[in-house]
């Protein structure tokens, strides 16, 4: 069983679960998206929360601050330019 008492630290316990799942990137999206991550934060258990979207694969919301695109890109790490690919390719 995991344990999931950092959740009841999170600075997110108290607001409309809905805040946190905006339905677009732009526009009206973006603006509640920002106030999503202006509540993550200030959050003391924000590391955990990002921890639990990763591992649970969660893909839609925001969790630990990052919309599930940024988590995507946070799980696949920083990008490598197109010269690196091509010489590990050729190893």
């Amino acid at each position: 069983m995991r344990n999931f008492d950092w959740r009841s630290s999170a600075a997110c316990r108290d607001e409309d679960p809905e805040l946190f799942f905006p339905v677009s990137d732009m526009g009206p999206g973006a603006q509640q998206a920002a106030r999503a991550k202006a509540v993550c934060a200030r959050c003391p258990v924000r590391q955990e929360c990002l921890r639990y979207a990763v591992d649970n694969g969660l893909d839609h919301g925001i969790f630990g601050g990052l919309t599930e695109r940024e988590r995507r890109e946070f799980v696949r790490g920083p990008r490598r330019g197109t010269a690196d690919r091509r010489e590990d390719e050729a190893a």
